[in-house]
């Protein structure tokens, strides 16, 4: 672990051009442009699909089991992101769980505001499903706000009478849009990602109105008896750090089997970085292992 490698990145993510805060649309254009000029790996293969009437990129790595499926919720604040942007991040957590993954194209705010998203997520598990794949070989996972959606996932498919997936991986989750944790104000100076009136401004885009405390909202908030075994990871240097320790805690005391990783002097979703940076390599590894392990359970 280089203090050198964590400067670095400390510095790309201060000097980019993205501002989460900024207008929606030219937001939008800045990361497709910035995820764009990321190559693919050559074991990557990607298509288009639907599941439940839902868009979804299907992302099948080389030599990977076609059994098991990681479902993906791709991050950026209810508002930006797409799916095929999230292929970098979701291929490398792939390929290390030896699964294929489908990324869902879940509509965005502020165009469709809550509940659109969750919607969204829960018809294209559903559709995963009635495709034939077994509940047990599906683990769910996402970055950011997509690691939120996950959780907040998890909780709507209680009333919505569908099984629970095997295991899910959060990185980073947004599982708060009351920004109620004290980590908004204490690690503001040292987030060099994300700011508490971006996160603000994207609430008010994807809820112009009402609670924001609503369990498929802020799961933090939500009845987590039943879920399937967690793995939630942070960096300490992010402002959300209290959303992935609070989200831990609640799904300990619902007897959720949970496992929680915070890593120092590292930023939001540090694991998109670990090609360029030890500790988004070490975490990266880890979830990879978590998830084929539940996997693995269906297919010994």
């Amino acid at each position: 672990m280089s203090q050198e490698q964590r400067d670095a990145l400390d510095h790309l993510l201060r000097d980019g051009p993205l501002d989460l805060g900024g207008d929606v649309v030219e937001q939008r254009v800045i990361f497709e442009e910035m995820m764009a000029a990321i190559p693919v790996p050559a074991d990557v293969t990607t298509s288009p699909g639907s599941l439940g009437g839902i868009p979804v990129v299907n992302v099948q790595i080389a030599g990977a089991d076609h059994a098991s499926v990681i479902f993906y919720l791709h991050g950026g604040a209810y508002a930006i992101g797409s799916a095929a942007s999230s292929v970098g991040l979701a291929s490398d957590l792939a390929r290390r769980a030896g699964a294929r993954l489908v990324s869902v194209d879940y509509r965005l705010a502020p165009e469709h505001p809550y509940p659109a998203a969750i919607d969204d997520a829960v018809a294209a598990y559903r559709g995963l499903l009635d495709a034939g794949i077994a509940a047990s070989a599906i683990a769910i996972a996402g970055e950011s706000a997509g690691a939120g959606l996950a959780a907040a996932t998890l909780a709507a498919l209680k009333p919505a009478g569908l099984p629970q997936p095997c295991a899910a991986v959060l990185m980073s989750p947004w599982a708060d849009l009351t920004l109620s944790g004290e980590s908004i104000k204490t690690k503001a100076s040292v987030d060099p990602a994300l700011t508490p009136e971006g996160l603000h401004r994207r609430a008010i885009d994807y809820v112009p109105a009402g609670d924001r405390r609503a369990e498929f909202l802020s799961p933090i908030f939500a009845d987590l008896t039943g879920l399937p075994p967690l793995l939630i990871q942070a960096g300490s240097h992010e402002i959300l750090l209290d959303d992935a320790t609070r989200l831990a805690a609640r799904a300990a005391a619902a007897d959720v089997a949970v496992r929680l990783e915070i890593t120092p002097r590292v930023p939001h979703v540090f694991q998109g970085f670990a090609a360029i940076l030890d500790e988004g390599d070490i975490a990266l590894t880890k979830a990879g292992e978590f998830l084929r392990a539940h996997l693995a359970v269906q297919h010994p």
